[in-house]
């Protein structure tokens, strides 16, 4: 039986070898890197199954290594750190990583978040999957998924956030269909991350305002009363 690889990047080694130790005993195949470098190589022989990745690394720091690991693949990505300051917490979740722990905590905890992860990320409904498209065109807007760029009807490139595309991503890959707060948390945030649920709606808000929506009258991003958002604008897509 194949068995999950999570990968952990931290300059502590009492850290290292603890997390490994446990890991293993819970039967997972766990190895551990002290720096970027490390982790690239890492990465480059064998994509593990997640990444438990420390914020404060000596040379290139966790957000920065988060963020281009997200560029180049969904790789889940925990962030683990000594601080708990909520302002870190969301920077990280806006690099694109898909949860947050802080230190010190217990190994336990983390297995949760291990399991909580994975689990998100093989449990998309199929009725919720799509194909991988290159571009995608909508009311005058288009986003290109290898750079990332979102370019305004007007030909201004607009700059997006880790966490504003992939929420753009979702509703792209699923317009005209009410998609709960629920669901886009499933997406966008851990499930273990109360604090964050809301989150969702102040993500949406500035989505909208990067798409130069009217507020009060959105057309492009609906409020469904009760229920969700939907995207209301036809979606064209060159697949790749």
């Amino acid at each position: 039986m194949r068995q999950d690889h999570v990968l952990i990047v931290d300059d502590d080694a009492e850290i290292r070898t603890l997390l490994t130790e446990y890991l293993r005993k819970q039967g997972y195949r766990a190895s551990a890197v002290a720096d970027g470098r490390a982790l690239r190589a890492a990465v480059a022989t064998s994509v593990p199954d997640v990444i438990v990745l420390d914020l404060m690394l000596p040379g290139e720091d966790g957000l920065s290594l988060c963020r281009d690991l997200r560029s180049r693949s969904d790789v889940p990505i925990i962030m683990l750190t000594a601080r708990g300051d909520e302002t870190d917490r969301i920077v990280g979740l806006e690099m694109g990583a898909d949860d947050y722990i802080a230190k010190p905590f217990n190994p336990r905890e983390l297995l949760a978040r291990v399991k909580s992860v994975l689990r998100r990320a093989r449990s998309l409904p199929e009725n919720l999957k799509a194909p991988e498209a290159r571009a995608w065109r909508f009311a005058g807007w288009m986003l290109d998924n290898a750079s990332r760029n979102l370019t305004a009807p007007d030909g201004v490139v607009v700059a997006l956030s880790g966490t504003e595309f992939r929420l753009l991503r979702v509703f792209l890959d699923h317009p005209n269909r009410v998609l709960t707060r629920d669901q886009l948390i499933d997406f966008m945030l851990s499930r273990d991350a109360a604090p964050f649920d809301r989150a969702i709606d102040v993500q949406v808000s500035r989505l909208r305002h990067r798409l130069r929506e009217d507020a009060r009258e959105p057309a492009i991003i609906k409020t469904v009363r009760g229920r969700g958002y939907v995207f209301a604008a036809q979606v064209e897509t060159a697949t790749t």
